[in-house]
């Protein structure tokens, strides 16, 4: 048997054993689900979860009809979650404490958390396998949103290697989330911080290198989590239940599956990404440990987020966990799984 005939009878094979799960699954009738929209920051094999819990059909084993909508930055989501136009929210959740912050009643509360380190990466316009963070230095980056996770993590990292942000290099951060890999392509900067799928997008274009992950050089972080208002919260604990009931199970999935059967899952949410593409983004993610095994949203945990919104100058006083985090759903998911 050829290499040729060989990989694709594995991916045939690899389809019918998705087939046939999801041919197990017992659905509900769609006229008994409820209906929710979510907000995500935005669209990328980063949340590989997600998406697996929606192809496999576990939001509907739960009794849920998901209709999953991109917000395009944190600010967007919360905004979408807090005028009603979302019912859960899916961002970092330094936009749940600005909120608090405000003062406003009906604050946004976390509930389950999904990443654990960043999912960006540093991408330059040479290899440079002996890459130093102090190369940035009197150099220009293409950035994120202030007072956003991503620009937070950047800042971040940069002071644990005694770089000053604001004056040892160039930071833009006018680029609209999601268009700087264009923008970077066109010429402009000489670094850019990207997600997945542009940084290795750059790469197959010979466009840039990725020189270092984002998601390492910080360490553990709870990076992105679902929240809801607190009004929602009181009146749909069922609701909330369920749909984290669901993303355990993806959870589940991507721990116990090779980063090409979560590829050939997730495909579909992005066609415009050949597999092999998807499973070497995905094998990335899965080898820096992005995805606990858990949606537990720990108090450690945000505390050190608090620590880095300090940090950034972003957060004058602590604002109280018990408030704006409660793990009752994460733990009762994991623990029935």
């Amino acid at each position: 048997m050829n290499k040729s005939f060989s990989k694709l009878f594995s991916f045939l094979l690899l389809i019918t054993m998705i087939t046939t799960t999801l041919a197990g699954c017992s659905f509900k009738p769609s006229s008994s689900l409820t209906k929710i929209t979510l907000n995500e920051v935005a669209h990328s094999i980063f949340y590989a979860p997600q998406y697996v819990a929606y192809e496999l059909g576990y939001f509907k084993e739960e009794g849920i009809d998901l209709t999953i909508e991109t917000g395009f930055g944190a600010d967007k989501v919360m905004t979408a979650l807090v005028s009603g136009n979302a019912d859960i929210g899916f961002m970092g959740s330094e936009s749940s404490i600005y909120v608090y912050q405000e003062g406003k009643e009906d604050y946004a509360v976390n509930f389950a958390q999904l990443t654990r380190r960043a999912g960006n990466f540093l991408v330059g316009r040479e290899e440079n396998p002996n890459f130093q963070w102090s190369d940035l230095k009197g150099t220009t980056v293409l950035g994120g949103r202030a007072g956003g996770m991503p620009q937070m993590i950047f800042e971040y990292i940069l002071k644990k290697h005694n770089i000053d942000p604001k004056t040892d290099l160039t930071i833009i951060q006018n680029i609209d989330f999601g268009s700087t890999a264009a923008a970077f392509m066109s010429g402009k900067g000489d670094y850019t911080i990207e997600f997945e799928p542009h940084a290795t997008s750059l790469e197959e274009q010979g466009a840039g290198y990725v020189l270092s992950s984002l998601g390492v050089e910080s360490g553990y972080v709870p990076y992105t989590a679902y929240c809801v208002k607190k009004s929602y919260l009181e009146k749909n604990k069922e609701t909330i239940q369920s749909f984290t009931n669901a993303l355990q199970k993806g959870m589940d999935y991507v721990q116990t599956h090779t980063a090409l059967e979560i590829a050939t899952v997730i495909a579909p949410q992005f066609k415009e990404t050949d597999i092999t593409t998807i499973e070497a983004i995905v094998n990335r993610y899965k080898e820096q440990d992005t995805w606990n095994d858990n949606l537990i949203f720990e108090e450690e945990s945000f505390n050190l987020l608090q620590d880095i919104l300090k940090e950034a100058g972003e957060l004058q006083e602590d604002v109280p966990y018990n408030d704006l985090v409660t793990t009752d759903f994460a733990k009762k998911a994991y623990e029935n799984k």
